[in-house]
């Protein structure tokens, strides 16, 4: 696991319940569970703070500083959680959600950030600069991206002649073969796990790092995973599986992990942090 990744799925799955703020001295108690030393965990943070996750401030104590979330990364949290654990419909009356978008050539960082968008939020690529979703997410691509002139976006809605080319799409558009694949393995990793997760025997300081490398075990696969309708997927499909099995791993973890962030940082509502937004 990667510091900046656990920084990301601490303030996500703890510390935004606890204010979204955090003292340093606290953050890097908690990296050292994972193994990060103090000095890699300040850089960690400092980056952090520059790309725009974090505002900080004086510590009241007179020693260091307090790490709060902005409204950035307040917004990013609770799109990942909605993209992480909410499971789309499985009815779908056979309607695709189609951009087709333009962004000059110069612009390439730009374009790239509008793809990645797209993915994230279930598009797939049907042609060149046509991505296509069976779920209703055109007002949140509008949103996300006005006020930026250089992309012009098309946002349609069509039917195409029937579920035998639907299908095909699909295919066309996300590796389903590969994702099925991935996700086989993610069950069979974690099954094995089960039995002691839910013995209750785990150390708590074993239970947080158990947690986080669940969390970021899974989460790679929103990026990956349109969330298909039933008609879409092919023959044993295995992510509704390993979905289920993701919640029911993390809520046996559950108690041990938030204890030891309990134990490092002291109860909720101990700390100087302002209120959750």
């Amino acid at each position: 696991m990667k510091p900046r990744g656990i920084v990301i799925d601490l303030f996500g799955d703890y510390l935004r319940y606890r204010g979204g703020s955090a003292r340093l001295r606290d953050l890097t108690a908690l990296l050292e569970c994972f193994g990060v030393g103090e000095s890699t965990a300040r850089v960690t943070l400092t980056r952090l703070r520059k790309e725009g996750w974090f505002s900080t401030e004086p510590d009241p104590s007179g020693r260091g500083v307090i790490y709060s979330l902005t409204e950035k990364s307040w917004r990013i949290l609770d799109e990942g959680r909605e993209r992480i654990f909410t499971r789309a419909e499985s009815e779908w009356g056979g309607m695709w959600h189609m951009v087709i978008y333009y962004v000059p050539e110069p612009e390439r960082a730009l374009r790239e950030q509008l793809r990645k968008e797209l993915s994230w939020l279930g598009f797939g690529a049907l042609a060149a600069s046509t991505w296509i979703c069976p779920h209703d997410r055109l007002t949140t691509v509008e949103e996300k991206f006005a006020g930026i002139p250089a992309v012009r976006l098309d946002l349609l809605r069509a039917q195409s002649k029937g579920l035998t080319y639907d299908r095909d799409m699909a295919q066309r558009c996300w590796d389903l073969t590969e994702l099925n694949h991935d996700y086989v393995e993610f069950v069979e990793r974690y099954r094995q796990l089960m039995p002691r997760f839910r013995s209750g025997r785990m150390p708590a300081r074993e239970a947080l790092v158990e947690r986080t490398r669940l969390i970021q075990d899974y989460r790679k696969f929103p990026f990956r995973d349109p969330d298909l309708p039933t008609d879409l997927l092919p023959a044993r499909w295995m992510g509704c599986e390993a979905h289920e099995l993701f919640l029911e791993a993390r809520d046996a973890l559950r108690t041990s992990a938030e204890g030891h962030v309990d134990t490092l940082l002291g109860p909720v509502g101990t700390q100087n942090a302002p209120g959750a937004a």
